[in-house]
């Protein structure tokens, strides 16, 4: 670990995008123009009515303020931090193009959200059971805000998960510096009062009996139990491990994965994350850029980010690269690794820069960001679902998958997008399920379709 006091570190990584006080949430509402076509609300994937939100935190209902936003994204605190505002809703305001200024609506939906979840206020009300149970598999955005919504209805739902804390990538792979750990922790004991069914160190296995067994601090359930137990099973499992790099030296100490060193970030044990001093990430997507701001931010000296493409081809948002480059992180674009060196340990990468010409770069440390695997045997073997040709799981407009049992949603359908898309598609499953097995149509708020943003990729050929 590079040498910089814990003090240090903690004033590196205070939240980029503050709470706002009062009198700021205040005079920001009244900026709001509460356009009646609002395009704001149609550029959220959830479709968040944000000037009847804004308008409510003017006249000091922040309770109403909450509620039209978890009424129609059920992760909406974790959104407020987390959401590319710039490129949605933030992006298509009006006040933008006449002033020049967004109305700050992440941050205004942050202040009532935040409100709500600190109180512990109960929004909405679980009505008398329906006589149906619902197993969602995984807990992140999608699995969550199924969840949320099919619980308003009646159902009994249960949500499996392999770790053991649930929020999935809102829990375990954001950046320190844009959301805490306790922001997803209270979104989930938000949900819970719901009356949802968290099962913690569960994983779900291909055995066709009814049988569980514990292995280790693992709980194994089959496929075959959930599906004796529920009327419907949700997919919410996200992608897989990450993607190899499949060259020379990837398995010397050192060498370890983007999401893995974001979730020791994320458990704020400064002193005990492992940590270079000159530390080389691979990839050019958002969780590169998260990978090489936090590594900087801990202390490392020297942060370079590799990608084989250059600039302009590079997936990550603009506003991402900015701040990366504030952070005084190094780019080197054109430059593709062929070889990690080191005796047992790393010690550089060899890397083919534009002019076909072959470079070293030394370094004690080297992250892959370049974006997760495909989950195909657990679709093929555990849950018999249909994939396409890139693996991801087919479903519906219901988000329904080939098998009438089985919905889905979030990144196992689309291969990776933003945590407000998964909300989306996590609502629209719910709505699926619910026409289903109850022969009932029923339009949650924010419920038109919609082809979501493009997703960043963060991959690289093999």
């Amino acid at each position: 670990m590079p040498e910089i006091s814990v003090e240090q570190i903690e004033q590196n990584f205070a939240e980029i995008n503050p709470a706002m006080t009062m009198a700021e949430a205040l005079a920001e509402a009244n900026r709001c123009l509460y356009c009646y076509d609002a395009p704001c609300t149609r550029a959220c994937p959830t479709h968040i009515d944000v000037p009847a939100f804004i308008k409510k935190i003017a006249s000091g209902n922040l309770t109403g303020s909450a509620r039209v936003i978890f009424d129609a994204n059920p992760i909406g605190a974790t959104c407020s931090r987390v959401c590319p505002v710039e490129v949605l809703c933030e992006g298509a305001c009006v006040e933008k193009t006449l002033v020049n200024k967004p109305i700050e609506i992440g941050r205004l939906q942050r202040y009532a959200t935040d409100h709500v979840l600190h109180s512990d206020q109960a929004l909405f009300q679980k009505p008398e059971p329906n006589g149906h149970s619902i197993g969602i598999i995984g807990s992140g955005p999608a699995g969550l805000s199924c969840a949320s919504y099919l619980s308003r209805l009646g159902y009994e739902v249960s949500v499996y998960e392999r770790k053991p804390l649930a929020g999935g990538l809102d829990t375990y792979g954001m950046a320190e510096y844009k959301m805490r750990q306790s922001v997803s922790h209270s979104e989930v004991d938000h949900i819970a009062r719901f009356g949802v069914k968290f099962i913690l160190n569960t994983e779900i296995v291909g055995k066709n009996s009814v049988e569980t067994e514990e292995l280790g601090n693992v709980n194994r359930v089959s496929i075959g139990s959930l599906r004796e137990w529920h009327s419907a099973i949700f997919l919410a499992t996200g992608l897989g491990t990450t993607n190899r790099l499949s060259i020379p030296g990837e398995n010397l100490v050192g060498v370890v994965d983007a999401l893995s060193f974001i979730e020791h970030v994320k458990t704020r044990d400064w002193e005990g994350i492992p940590l270079g001093r000159n530390i080389a990430v691979i990839g050019a997507g958002n969780t590169a850029i998260d990978a090489v701001t936090q590594a900087k931010r801990l202390g490392a000296e020297r942060v370079m980010l590799i990608y084989r493409r250059n600039e302009s081809e590079a997936p990550a948002y603009e506003y991402e690269k900015e701040l990366a480059k504030k952070d005084g992180i190094e780019f080197l674009w054109q430059t593709v690794p062929v070889e990690i060196i080191g005796d047992g340990n790393v010690s550089g990468i060899r890397c083919k820069v534009a002019d076909g010409s072959m470079r070293e770069i030394a370094c004690d440390q080297v992250i892959k960001a370049i974006g997760q695997s495909k989950m195909h045997s657990f679709f093929a073997e555990v849950t018999g679902v249909d994939v396409d040709e890139k693996g991801h799981v087919i479903v519906n407009d219901q988000m329904q998958t080939s098998d009438p049992q089985i919905f889905a949603g979030g990144d196992c359908v689309n291969g990776g997008g933003e945590a407000v898309e998964a909300a989306q598609m996590g609502k629209l499953a719910a709505m699926g399920i619910h026409e289903t097995l109850a022969g009932e149509t029923i339009e949650f708020a924010g419920a038109l379709l919609r082809d979501p943003p493009k997703a960043p990729v963060d991959t690289i050929p093999h």
